[in-house]
C-alpha cells in the first residue's frame, strides 16, 4: 500500500526531501536554544553564596547575539519547511486523484459496479485529504516530534542530572495514555467512511432525482433520511473526539508534575549547591520538559491521523489496485473494416456470481449497412445485448466480431471510435450545446453541427434559444426537456460518423412524426452505417431490414415485419396493440 502511494509524489519529491532537511535542522536548533539560554541566565545570575558577582558584558552580547541568530534560523527553516510541505502535500494530493481518476476512466462497466458513485466521489475528496494531512505531518510533524523527544531528552539528562529522573517517570505514563486513547479512538474513526458513501449517496440521488421527490412531495422524507445519516456520523465523530479530548489534560497533568518536581527538587539542591544545578539548569529542564511533552503530543495526533488515513489509503489503493475486467490485446487491430457484427455462441452475466445468465445462446449476423430494429419486453436483455458491441462489457462465454474481427483484439478506443450509442438515459455536460456536440467530433465546423442537428430534429428548438447554439447546458441538462436532450444526443452520435449507430430506446421522448423524420436523415446521411434500434414501438423498426425479438435474455424471433407478422405471434401481438391503440385514439 504505501509503495503504492508513494508512486504518486513523482515530481514533488524534491520538496519533500527539503522539508526533511529543514525540519532536522529546525529541531537540532530548537534543542540548543534552551541549553544557551541556560548558560546566559547562570552568566547574569548572583554565585551560590547570594553574593552578587562582576557580569561580563562581553560574554552576554555573544550570547545575545547566538541565541538572535539561532531563533531567527530556526524561523527560517520553519517557515521554508511550511511552504514546501504545502507545496509536497497538495502535489501528492493532486497526483493522487489525477491517478484515481485516469484509472477510473480504463474501467469497463463490471468494475465500475463495484464501486458506487457516491462511494468514488468520498474516495477522491474525504479519503485523498485524509491521505494528503498524514503525509503533510509524515514529512514535517513526524520527524520534528521524535527529534524533538530525543534531542530535548538527552539534553535534560546533560543539564539537570538526578533531576531528568523525573522525566523519565513521567514519559512511559504519558506514552501508554496516549496510545490507549488513540487505540480507543480508531474503532469510531473507522465506522465514519462507510457512512460518509451512504450520506454521499444521500445527496446525489435527492440531486439527480429532485424533479421525482418535489414531484412526489417526499422533501421531508428526504431531509429526514438526510439528518439520520448525518446524525449517524456526528454521533461517531462526538465519541471519538471526546476520547481524544483527553490527550490535552494528561498531557497539561505531566506537565505540571514534572514542573513541580524541577522546581522543587532544583530549588533545594541550588540552595544547598547540591549537584552544581543553578538557576540555569532549572529553567533550561523546565523548557526541555514542555518540549518532550509537546512532542508526545504531536505523536499521539500523528498516531489518531495516520490511523484514520490507513483506511482511507485502503479504500484508495482498492480503486488503484482495480485490474480493468478489459484485457487488451498486446498487438491490437487499429483499423475497423466495416459495421458487419457477428455474435457467436455469446452468454452473458454480469457476475460470476450469478445464477442464470443474462443472455442465453445468442447467435447473431449482421451485415454492414444494415438497419436492425431490436423490440422485446422489460428485462428481455435488449440493452444488455448491445453494449457487448463496443465491450462496454465482456461475453461471459462466445464471441463478439465488429468487421470479421473479435473485439477483444481491438484497441478499445479504435472500436469505440467506430461505435456510437445512444443511450434511454441521455446525458449533457455543462457547458454549451455546441461543446456538447462536439463531443462526437471536436473538429467539427460549425456547418456540420448545424447539418447534424437538422437531421436529428434538433436545429429548430436550439435556434428558439436567444444564445441557439452557445446556449449554456445546466448540470444535467435541466433546462432541456426528455425529447430535446435525447435530439441533441442523437446529433452528437452523428457527428462521430460511426461504424455502427445503436439507439437504446433513444427516441421515447419524441412523436412519432419526429422520429420517423430521423429514422429518414439517418438512411441520407449514414447509409453505410449500421444501425442498431432498441426501441417500444413497432412503428420505429418497422421498416428495418431485420427485427430481432428477445425474450428472457434469448433471441425468440428475427425476420423483416411481414415475416414476423406471419410467424411470430408475440410480435403480432404487440402490433396489433398499439395499432388498435393508434385506431381507438383518432
Amino acid at each position: 500500500m504505501i509503495k503504492r502511494l508513494a508512486k504518486c509524489v513523482r515530481e514533488y519529491k524534491k520538496p519533500s526531501i527539503i522539508t526533511l532537511i529543514l525540519i532536522i535542522g529546525e529541531a537540532i536548533i530548537e534543542a540548543l536554544l534552551p541549553f544557551i539560554t541556560a548558560a546566559l541566565i547562570t552568566l547574569l545570575s548572583p554565585s551560590a553564596d547570594g553574593i552578587a558577582h562582576e557580569i561580563d558584558i562581553e560574554q552576554v552580547l555573544i550570547y545575545g547575539a547566538i541565541l538572535i541568530v539561532m531563533a531567527f534560523a530556526s524561523l527560517a527553516c520553519g517557515a521554508f519547511a511550511a511552504r514546501t510541505c504545502a507545496k509536497a502535500s497538495a502535489g501528492f494530493a493532486k497526483n493522487l486523484r489525477h491517478d484515481i481518476f485516469a484509472k477510473i476512466q480504463t474501467f469497463s462497466f463490471i468494475n465500475i459496479d463495484k464501486f458506487s458513485s457516491s462511494s468514488l466521489v468520498t474516495r477522491m475528496t474525504t479519503d485523498v485529504n485524509n491521505v494528503q494531512m498524514s503525509y503533510m505531518m509524515l514529512i514535517r510533524v513526524a520527524v520534528r516530534a521524535p527529534l524533538m523527544l530525543i534531542f530535548s531528552t538527552i539534553m535534560a539528562a546533560v543539564m539537570g542530572g538526578i533531576l531528568a529522573v523525573a522525566f523519565v517517570i513521567v514519559i512511559p505514563i504519558l506514552a501508554f495514555g496516549l496510545l490507549l486513547i488513540g487505540k480507543t479512538a480508531m474503532p469510531a474513526f473507522r465506522r465514519v467512511f462507510k457512512k460518509y458513501d451512504r450520506l454521499n449517496e444521500s445527496i446525489e440521488e435527492n440531486v439527480r432525482g429532485m424533479r421525482v421527490v418535489k414531484g412526489f412531495s417526499r422533501e421531508e422524507y428526504e431531509k429526514e433520511k438526510f439528518g439520520v445519516r448525518a446524525e449517524n456520523i456526528r454521533g461517531d465523530f462526538t465519541k471519538a473526539e471526546r476520547i481524544v479530548a483527553f490527550n490535552q489534560p494528561l498531557m497539561n497533568l505531566s506537565l505540571y508534575i514534572v514542573m513541580v518536581v524541577v522546581l522543587l527538587g532544583g530549588s533545594y539542591m541550588a540552595i544547598n549547591g547540591l549537584g552544581g544545578v543553578g538557576v540555569g539548569q532549572i529553567s533550561s529542564l523546565i523548557v526541555y520538559g514542555v518540549q518532550i511533552l509537546m512532542s508526545l503530543m504531536m505523536l499521539s495526533m500523528i498516531y489518531v491521523m495516520i490511523t484514520m488515513s490507513i483506511e482511507s489509503a485502503k479504500r484508495i489503493c482498492a480503486v488503484l489496485n482495480e485490474e480493468p475486467a478489459l484485457k487488451i490485446s498486446d498487438s491490437p487491430v487499429t483499423e475497423v473494416k466495416d459495421g458487419s457484427i457477428d455474435f457467436d455462441g455469446v452468454s452473458f452475466k454480469y457476475s460470476e456470481a450469478a445464477e442464470r445468465y443474462s443472455l442465453e445462446d445468442i447467435d447473431l449476423h449482421i451485415k454492414s449497412g444494415m438497419t436492425v430494429g431490436i423490440l422485446g419486453g422489460t428485462g428481455s436483455s435488449k440493452s444488455s445485448l448491445v453494449q457487448l458491441i463496443p465491450r462496454l462489457y465482456d461475453t461471459t462465454v462466445g464471441t463478439v466480431k465488429v468487421g470479421g474481427v473479435d473485439v477483444k483484439d481491438y484497441a478499445v478506443q479504435t472500436l469505440r471510435d467506430s461505435v456510437a450509442m445512444v443511450l434511454q438515459k441521455n446525458v449533457l455536460f455543462s457547458g454549451t450545446i455546441k461543446e456538447n456536440l462536439r463531443w462526437g467530433n471536436e473538429n467539427a465546423t460549425d456547418e456540420e453541427i448545424v447539418e447534424a442537428c437538422k437531421l436529428a430534429q434538433a436545429d429548430e428548438f436550439v435556434r428558439s434559444f436567444p444564445d441557439g447554439y452557445d446556449t449554456k447546458i445546466e448540470q444535467g441538462g435541466t433546462n432541456v426537456s426528455g425529447g430535446q436532450k435525447q435530439r441533441l444526443c442523437i446529433a452528437r452520435a452523428l457527428l462521430k460518423k460511426p461504424k455502427i449507430l445503436i439507439l437504446d430506446d433513444s427516441t421515447s421522448a419524441v412523436d412519432t412524426k419526429t422520429d420517423a423524420l430521423i429514422r429518414a436523415g439517418f438512411k441520407s446521411y449514414i447509409p453505410q452505417t449500421t444501425k442498431i434500434i432498441i426501441a417500444q414501438r413497432v412503428a420505429s423498426v418497422e421498416d428495418a431490414d431485420m427485427i430481432i425479438v428477445m425474450e428472457n435474455g434469448k433471441i425468440a424471433a428475427t425476420g423483416t415485419h411481414d415475416e414476423l407478422i406471419k410467424s411470430n405471434a408475440m410480435y403480432r401481438e404487440i402490433y396489433n396493440q398499439q395499432t388498435r391503440g393508434g385506431n381507438e385514439n383518432e
